[in-house]
Parts: structure tokens; C-alpha cells; sequence
């Protein structure tokens, strides 16, 4: 009993303290998503753990190396002059918390707080260090305990390295073999429960050309939630009509839910039914949809293309998860990239034998991880032998291959958060202000458009943040990028972490959640729809917003 309160309780390391005391300041510094006090307690907590951590695990290298340490009488005068400094630091830090989080929310366009409630975060930080600190103890009892199974056998210090090894081997073995399955079932049956109920507010459509009505081949009880707010919200064609005052078609909209059969390619050739059912490739334009991880479809995306196009257009998605994106990217990482393929390869592979002069425009759209498997889903083989026309991917997620590369190889005079590629013959990448350099050269034949914000930690998130500066973190700077924003080592790359699942919680046009006048304009230009005057155009925008406003299609992000 005593060895275990001697684990659990024993003396808190100094170095720790002030290491964690420095990163606990840079936590309060502002990222790119506004935190209340709660989130910014637990972010604060989580950096003071970490720092404490390094701290002991230096002080601990010193002494596994026999180094010469700080004598006694020597310390008395050291932790004066090293604590007070920090104690100072954290203050200010702490009084600074309402303008660096005010800083955040006005190039946002939100109301500025009164407080950022210093106190309140301190506690739930301290709450939180606590919970650290007992579970590294614990972590750090069990490998002495391992450790002295060897000392008959092996010397002192291989001892110890070979207990912190077996002791981190067993807990990481034990938290991925059964903690995070336990974990993936509980939320997988979770989120399949939420995703089949019906909603008394979503009635099943009547037009033919949606998934689910009586003309379909598909259940409309099947499509799943995500599925049945796609296809039972948008423009009706009497919508348009009344807008564009012209007579408009009805658009289409097809979907397949994980229910409606075993596997991505059979649930994709339930789809190419549905398309030539409802005469799909006589359309002008083809937008094939990858949803978000619950299989959402943002509507801001889809709603303009079909003003846009007078209903004369067709759009189909099928889903490959109950979890939302995080969750999904995690335990189902090919699922998404599965489907993804087997719903382009079938509906391409038909496409591809229409008579170019006869078929639709085609077109690719993902938001998010729907934007990252949209974009493993093209193969360069597609765009050299018969290429689409086009895609419109928005908030593209931080491991997307495609995205980093054209990134990493745009014109040295943009900026990282907004790059030109090749003067924006066949890529552009736009935001809330349209493209960075306006004078881009003429479009080829195929137009991808990235629609991305600077403020989209979902992004713009890098694990190299942890030990350099982000190149978006420089002027200059995101028009949604707090100009107090600062680069601090291991603290930085916690807080995009950290903002990463708060992105979709500011207001629309920033961070996570696209504008549907934003998107309007990505459609614009790769569908090359000049026809429509800068008054229409604005009239349009103002009509999207106000429907963006009442909730159709809009309440429920799902992300």
C-alpha cells in the first residue's frame, strides 16, 4: 500500500512546472477557431500535462545519464528567479485571454465576449493536469513493476528500458486490440441507430426523379437519414422557374444508403439504374457527389449548380459510413475511398461509351473527407484517356495527397491558404474573396476548382507544426486569420488540433462550414456558365443565403 501511494503521490518535479507552466501560457494565445472556456481549459490542462511531461523526462535523462545536478543550496536561489518569471507569464497570459479570443471572432464577423472567464479556465485546466498526471503515474508504476522482473538478469539500466518498453508495448497493444474497438462497435451501433430514423419533418418525395419515391428502385426508409434530407430537400423546378423565369427542369437527385445491399459496387449499380431510370445522362451536367463520413451532402454545394443550371442537371452519392469524418478517417479509413471508386468506376465506365456530343458534362463534388476520397477516387489514367469535365472540392482535409501536392508546388508569389498553379490553366483554388490572383490564364479543358478557407484547421492542420512554423501562419495572412495568431513549438500543432472538431461551430464562411454564395462561385467557373449577369448572379447569392437561413437542408450538418 505505501509503495502505491508513493507512485501515485510522490513529490511534483520543479522543471516540469516551468516547462509546463510556459506551454500552459502559449496555450491562451489565439488559433484559428474561436474556444470558450471550457474548450480553452482543457486545452490548457492538456498543454500544462504535456509540458510537465517533457519536463520530467528530461530531469529523468539527466539523471539516467549520471549527470552532474543543482545542489540544494543552489536551488533556493534558482527557483526565485526561474518560477517567478514564469508565474508573471502565466498572468498575463491569462488577462490577455478575452482580446486574443476576441481577435479570433472579429475576422469572423462575432459579437465580442466580455470575458474569457480566466478563473473558470484555470480550474478545468488544473482538473484536467490532474487527470494526466494520475494516469502517467499509473503508466510509470507499471513499468517500474516490469522493470524489476529484469534486474536479476540484466543490468540496472537495461532493466528499466526493457520494463518502459514491454510496460508501453502491453498499453498501446491493450488500448488499440480492445479499447478502440470497443470503442469503434459502440459508436458504429450509435450512429447506425441515429442514421435510420425516420424524421417526421422529411416526407418521402413524389417527383420521379428522386431516390425513394414510389418510381424508385430504392427504399426510401433505406437511404438513411443524410440520404433522405438530400434527396427530399433543393429547388423544386417550380423554384427556379419563379427565379430564373424560365421554364425549368426538375432536378435530379439519387442517393443509396449502406442498407440498400452488402457492398459498394452493388449499391453503385443500384445508382446507374436509378440514373438511366430517371434519364440522367440526357442531362446537361452529371455531378457525381462522395458525402461526408455520415454520409451528409452539404446542400450550400448543390442548391446554386441548380439554379445555376436551370434544373437541368443530375446529382448522385452514395454513402460509406454511419460516422461522422474524425471517426471515420480513423476506424474506417478505406471504406470511404472504396466507395468513393465504386460509384465513379460504374457511372464513368457507362459515361465513357455515351457519345461525347450526346452525354452530360461530368462533374465530381466532396466536402471534406468526401473531398479526400473523391480525389484518390480519379486516377490520371481518367483524365488523359477520356477526361471529365470538372470537380469542386471544398475543405479538402489535411491528408489529401492531391491537394498537398499542387500546394506544395503552387507559385512562390501566393500564399500557402490560397495557391496559383500553372496561372490556373486546369486548377484555381478560390475562398471567401474568389482566386488570389485574378488575372489567372485561360482554362483548359478540364476545370478543378479547391474551395478553402484560411481558417479551416481541418485543412491546415499539420503535424509539422509541432517543431516549424506553418507557411499559412505568414504574410501574408488569411482574411479569417486572427492577426495575433503566433507559432509557438509542440503548442501550436495541440491548438489546430484542438480546432480541428470545433470548425463546423462558427458562422457560415468560415472555417469548416462554405457559404453557398461561395460555392456559386466555384460552380461558375467550372461549369463556365457565363451567360448569367453580376446582378443575377448577386440576386441568386442573397436567395441561396436566405434559404441557407430557413433550414432547408441546412439544420443538420453531419459532417
Amino acid at each position: 500500500m505505501k509503495k502505491l501511494f508513493r507512485v501515485f503521490f510522490r513529490p511534483i518535479c520543479g522543471f516540469g512546472l516551468i516547462v509546463g507552466a510556459l506551454l500552459f501560457a502559449a496555450s491562451l494565445t489565439p488559433s484559428l477557431i474561436p474556444r470558450n472556456y471550457v474548450v480553452q481549459g482543457v486545452l490548457s490542462g492538456i498543454a500544462f500535462g504535456s509540458g510537465y511531461g517533457i519536463g520530467v523526462l528530461l530531469r529523468g535523462l539527466w539523471r539516467y545519464l549520471e549527470l552532474p545536478g543543482i545542489s540544494a543550496s543552489a536551488m533556493r536561489f534558482v527557483t526565485p528567479v526561474v518560477g517567478l518569471p514564469c508565474l508573471a507569464l502565466v498572468a498575463t497570459s491569462l488577462y490577455h485571454i478575452k482580446s486574443w479570443q476576441n481577435s479570433v471572432r472579429s475576422v469572423m464577423g462575432m459579437d465580442p465576449v466580455e470575458s474569457g472567464y480566466p478563473f473558470s479556465a484555470s480550474l478545468i485546466a488544473i482538473a484536467i493536469f490532474g487527470i494526466l498526471l494520475f494516469l502517467a503515474r499509473g503508466l510509470i508504476g507499471f513499468g517500474k513493476a516490469v522493470s524489476r522482473k529484469f534486474y536479476d538478469r540484466f543490468p540496472r539500466r537495461i532493466s528499466i528500458v526493457a520494463g518502459v518498453a514491454l510496460a508501453g508495448f502491453v498499453t498501446i497493444t491493450l488500448t488499440n486490440g480492445v479499447l478502440v474497438e470497443y470503442t469503434f462497435r459502440i459508436l458504429d451501433r450509435s450512429f447506425q441507430q441515429f442514421d435510420a430514423m425516420l424524421e417526421p419533418d422529411r416526407p418521402q418525395p413524389l417527383i420521379a426523379e428522386r431516390s425513394g419515391s414510389q418510381a424508385s428502385y430504392l427504399d426510401w426508409r433505406e437511404l438513411g437519414r443524410a440520404g433522405r434530407e438530400f434527396v427530399a430537400s433543393g429547388p423544386t423546378a417550380a423554384e427556379i422557374t419563379g427565379f430564373n423565369q424560365t421554364a425549368a427542369m426538375e432536378p435530379i437527385r439519387l442517393y443509396a444508403g449502406l442498407q440498400v445491399a452488402d457492398s459498394p459496387q452493388e449499391r453503385a449499380q443500384l445508382l446507374l439504374e436509378e440514373l438511366k431510370r430517371v434519364k440522367a445522362f440526357d442531362r446537361s451536367a452529371l455531378v457525381i457527389i462522395t458525402p461526408t463520413g455520415t454520409g451528409w451532402v452539404d446542400p450550400s454545394a448543390m442548391d446554386g449548380l441548380e439554379y445555376l443550371l436551370n434544373g437541368d442537371v443530375a446529382s448522385v452519392a452514395l454513402q460509406y459510413s454511419y460516422l461522422n469524418s474524425p471517426m471515420a478517417l480513423v476506424f474506417q479509413a478505406e471504406s470511404g475511398l472504396e466507395s468513393a471508386q465504386a460509384l465513379f468506376r460504374t457511372v464513368y465506365g457507362y459515361w465513357k461509351e455515351l457519345e461525347p456530343e450526346q452525354r452530360p458534362k461530368l462533374y465530381l463534388h466532396g466536402l471534406s473527407l468526401g473531398a479526400l476520397h473523391s480525389q484518390r477516387a480519379l486516377t490520371l489514367f481518367d483524365i488523359l484517356d477520356d477526361p471529365i469535365d470538372g470537380a469542386v472540392w471544398s475543405g479538402p482535409p489535411f491528408p489529401s495527397d492531391m491537394w498537398r501536392s499542387l500546394t506544395n508546388n503552387r507559385s512562390p508569389a501566393s500564399p500557402e491558404w490560397l495557391p496559383v498553379v500553372e496561372d490556373g490553366r486546369f486548377v484555381r483554388f478560390m475562398n471567401q474573396n474568389g482566386t488570389f490572383n485574378q488575372e489567372n490564364g485561360p482554362w483548359g479543358d478540364v476545370r478543378f476548382v479547391f474551395l478553402q478557407y484560411a481558417s479551416d484547421a481541418i485543412t491546415f492542420f499539420e503535424k509539422s507544426l509541432f517543431y516549424q512554423e506553418a507557411d499559412w501562419m505568414k504574410a501574408p495572412r488569411g482574411p479569417d486569420v486572427s492577426p495575433a495568431l503566433e507559432w509557438y513549438p509542440g503548442v501550436s500543432m495541440l491548438q489546430v488540433l484542438i480546432d480541428m472538431p470545433l470548425s463546423d461551430t462558427v458562422p457560415m464562411g468560415y472555417g469548416h462550414v462554405y457559404s453557398p454564395d461561395h460555392y456559386l462561385d466555384a460552380w461558375i467557373e467550372v461549369t463556365a456558365t457565363g451567360s448569367w449577369s453580376p446582378e443575377r448572379i448577386e440576386a441568386l447569392k442573397a436567395l441561396l443565403i436566405e434559404r441557407s437561413q430557413q433550414g432547408d437542408g441546412y439544420a443538420y450538418r453531419g459532417g
